[in-house]
């Protein structure tokens, strides 16, 4: 990739399609999840090369709980296979492993090894990887406004709600990038994603590969990220 190219401090992806990819294949819906994991795993490699602090995978929604109980178990069961499998590699690769959603939720052994992930991985620094796992935009939205009334704070302010967030030290996604060719958030950071770029993908998650990572950066690169003023190059009036 060009050195003239700008690398998001955070990127966020809303990884879809993996069951659409199965059905495609006359495959059962967790194969693809499977598939999907595999490719997870290297875009977080990807993404650290480049140089990329902070990545957040939508791994699990709130609204995920809606599908059926076999699959739902699979999928937790391929995250803690994952995480367990890769411990070792992930302490060796300097990445740290964080969630953010309801993960105390979760069923009491999923909940362990995230816990036990975290702890482990703490003082990793080259990538923060993080699990957006029994999350939701607007009840995390929810829970910051339900902090603060318990804290007494009487008006509320922006920056209450930013630093009450599940993870107010991360900043916000310079890019979000979704698979599949849906153009929606589907409740994604949506606090964090007032500012960001948005870059979607017919591409279905298990064929996303690094040269659709790279294109989504380019395009990136090519935007103008202005925040309400003027492009530099308006000049004034």
């Amino acid at each position: 990739m060009s050195d003239k190219l700008k690398i998001p401090t955070h990127l966020g992806i809303i990884m879809d399609g993996n069951g659409r990819w199965a059905k495609l294949r006359g495959l059962k819906r967790t194969k693809g999840h499977e598939e999907g994991a595999k490719v997870a795993e290297n875009v977080i490699e990807w993404a650290s090369d480049m140089g990329i602090r902070y990545l957040t995978l939508y791994s699990f929604s709130t609204e995920n709980w809606k599908r059926p109980k076999e699959e739902v178990t699979f999928l937790f069961s391929l995250m803690v296979r994952y995480l367990e499998s890769r411990l070792n590699k992930i302490i060796r690769e300097n990445v740290r492993v964080r969630f953010t959603g309801r993960i105390d939720e979760l069923p009491e052994n999923v909940y362990n090894v995230c816990k036990r992930i975290e702890e482990k991985s703490k003082n990793n620094t080259k990538i923060d990887v993080i699990l957006a796992v029994n999350y939701g935009g607007r009840r995390e939205i929810v829970d910051a406004v339900n902090k603060l009334i318990s804290q007494n704070v009487n008006k509320i302010t922006i920056e209450d709600i930013s630093n009450n967030l599940y993870l107010p030290d991360v900043p916000d996604p310079e890019l979000i990038i979704r698979t599949s060719g849906e153009i929606r958030l589907s409740n994604f950071l949506l606090w964090q994603s007032a500012y960001s770029e948005l870059y979607f993908t017919k591409t279905l998650w298990p064929d996303f590969n690094k040269e659709e990572l790279e294109k989504a950066i380019i395009d990136y690169t090519k935007r103008d990220r202005r925040f309400g003023s003027i492009s530099s190059d308006e000049g004034s009036v």
